[in-house]
């Protein structure tokens, strides 16, 4: 019998309570997103109030600016993480059933899609109140990996955004249904906890490797060292965790049992490859401006 880790018995749910009639949860996801969003906008707060870490001592914000700031990132992430997902993974669908994309508490949330969001709340409002733009996108990315910890752990708590399946000995028995149809796989299908695999490359390890540079390196005093490392650290980290995730249904087809949604000579790349690139290039910019205006 293969070796495997049972799914842990946690509830999605931390809580419900019922009020006139209707049920009212608290779900492990949005706590994260809660907490992750706390998390981030103390971090760049700190770095805010360190003037250490800035050149000539001058940090690009004053603290009351990021907490102005962070209106600006919610609303980006909510509102281009959910328009990503529409835009990039079910388009067809949601032509079709456009009422549904409303109705975010059934999931669907894009990483990339949030990603153009922040990026687009912080263009306004950097042009809005004068701050420089690229040391303001490394306030920004300073305080992103929290979130990315919490809600990719989170994911794994929903027992959904699971890998291929595996015969390692950490592959884990996700309890749905969907999770356990493997037709290669007889008997209870294991798989990679890759929800784990990306907290712990592009949260925990990006996100300590990001605070290092700031605090200890003084990477602040370049602009663009922090975003670009944070951009070209999450595309590297997406994709290679890509070779462990399962893809999205809507593009497996008996043809194509690996997802792949480009394909040319025997070499293919998922959507999430595909999307990591641009992400992987804009990092790898902004990193060698740095250097080469240093």
């Amino acid at each position: 019998m293969r070796a495997m880790l049972p799914f842990p018995d946690i509830s999605p749910e931390i809580f419900s309570v019922t009020l006139f009639g209707m049920e009212f949860a608290l779900r492990w996801y949005a706590l994260a997103y809660i907490v992750g969003i706390l998390l981030g906008w103390r971090l760049a707060a700190a770095a805010a109030r360190n003037s250490r870490l800035w050149k000539n001592e001058q940090p690009v914000m004053k603290a009351a600016q990021v907490e102005d700031l962070l209106f600006y990132v919610i609303l980006g992430v909510i509102l281009g993480g959910r328009l990503g997902y529409v835009l990039f993974y079910q388009p067809a669908f949601y032509i079709s059933n456009p009422l549904r994309i409303l109705q975010l508490w059934e999931g669907g949330m894009s990483f990339h899609g949030g990603a153009i969001g922040v990026i687009v709340a912080f263009f306004y409002y950097t042009k809005r109140n004068g701050l420089p733009l690229i040391s303001t996108g490394d306030m920004v990315a300073l305080g992103l990996a929290p979130g990315l910890f919490l809600g990719r752990v989170a994911n794994f708590i929903n027992a959904e955004l699971w890998g291929r399946p595996t015969d390692v000995p950490w592959g884990v028995a996700f309890p749905t249904e969907a999770a356990q149809y493997c037709p290669d796989v007889v008997g209870i299908c294991a798989r990679h906890p890759s929800q784990l695999y990306e907290a712990l490359l592009e949260g925990l390890v990006l996100g300590l490797l990001l605070v290092w540079l700031a605090w200890r390196r003084g990477a602040l005093k370049t602009p663009g060292v922090i975003a670009g490392t944070f951009l070209a650290g999450y595309g590297i980290a997406r994709f290679v965790v890509e070779f462990f995730r399962q893809p999205d249904a809507q593009f497996i087809t008996d043809g194509n049992p690996l997802g792949l949604a480009w394909q040319m000579g025997g070499f293919g790349l998922t959507m999430g490859q595909i999307l990591c690139l641009p992400m992987i290039a804009a990092g790898a910019y902004l990193i060698a401006r740095a250097r080469r205006l240093s």
